[in-house]
């Protein structure tokens, strides 16, 4: 029976190398949990108009134009990679459909690393506005996701980063650690803080359906 370990050190070997074909093997391992990403991320504005598989497409090719620049020696390195081209990606395709909007798109495109630190709980919120399930609620499922967003933004911006991470994404902790280079314990302690904060912020809500393991 094959190795999945020492087939995915022998495809990281290659791909340190150069070779598109091993990025191409392993970029298809984790192509579910990049479209994770993006469908999660994504500006509400462009979900009609933008298809997550093309945005994945868009970020193979350009890690395939430049694979030498990833430098990493585990599975863990290579996710955060390529989830960091995918963001980046993610950058472009706002910029490229939104336009004259994008001083706006600036508050929701969701990156780490310091720019517009607002994206995480703008698309906390769209999520979890989703729990609110009466027809009553549902009416006003617009209004409960901005207050739910300015709620989330008094949370600590790495808490809230983890929360959405760990979460929603279903980053493990060793990759959010690595993301945020953080160490993994402090990323678990975080992630524990941010769930009672979450819990907290939710109890508040009428009618919030807790079905999420872990909220």
């Amino acid at each position: 029976m094959p190795d999945p370990t020492r087939e995915s050190t022998i495809l990281l070997g290659r791909l340190k190398g150069g070779d598109r074909e091993a990025l191409a093997q392993l970029f298809s391992t984790y192509r579910q949990r990049l479209w994770r990403t993006i469908q999660f991320r994504l500006d509400y504005r462009l979900r009609s108009r933008v298809d997550p598989d093309d945005v994945l497409q868009e970020a193979y090719i350009w890690a395939a134009d430049h694979v030498e620049r990833f430098t990493g020696d585990s599975a863990t390195s290579l996710y955060v990679w390529l989830r960091m081209v995918v963001l980046q990606t993610m950058i472009v395709v706002h910029r490229r459909h939104l336009g004259a909007e994008m001083r706006d798109a600036e508050r929701e495109v969701p990156i780490w690393g310091g720019s517009w630190p607002q994206a995480t709980s703008a698309a906390l919120a769209i999520q979890l506005s989703g729990h609110l399930t009466s027809p009553s609620q549902a009416a006003i499922r617009k209004e409960a996701a901005e207050q739910l967003r300015q709620i989330l933004n008094q949370m600590d911006e790495i808490d809230r980063e983890v929360l959405a991470m760990r979460h929603f994404e279903q980053l493990s902790n060793s990759e959010v650690a690595a993301t945020l280079n953080i160490q993994e314990k402090a990323a678990s302690i975080r992630y524990v803080r941010a769930v009672r904060r979450l819990k907290t912020i939710t109890a508040q809500l009428p009618g919030f359906v807790d079905d999420r393991k872990g909220v």
